[in-house]
């Protein structure tokens, strides 16, 4: 499994409008094959960052995904919004542990 975290910074005033973006954009990301979960984060200092957060079956289906059309139609609109270039991050997740539910 390959964990994506991606880095976005956008110029001001551009923020609600990739919000707007994402929305429209998020069930196609979600449908590409091997894509097993997405998030967006914003960032709690600074409300023009953002992070996606995703899931990804293998690094060839991130691969196919960043080829993709999909990919295609959405970076450059994304990119031409930021104030300071993306940084990304491939990671293989090694551990993953949720808290168990506290009693009603």
């Amino acid at each position: 499994m390959i964990v994506r975290l991606v880095r976005m910074s956008f110029r001001p005033g551009e923020a609600e409008g990739f919000l707007a973006l994402f929305e429209g954009w998020r069930h196609r990301i979600i449908a590409m094959p091997g894509c097993l979960h997405l998030e967006l984060l914003r960032d709690a200092g600074d409300p023009r960052v953002f992070f996606t957060y995703s899931l990804w079956r293998s690094a060839e289906d991130l691969e196919h995904y960043r080829r993709s059309p999909v990919f295609a139609e959405v970076w450059p609109v994304v990119k031409a919004l930021f104030d300071a270039p993306a940084q990304a991050w491939s990671c293989a997740r090694l551990h993953h542990m949720d808290a168990k539910p506290e009693p009603a």
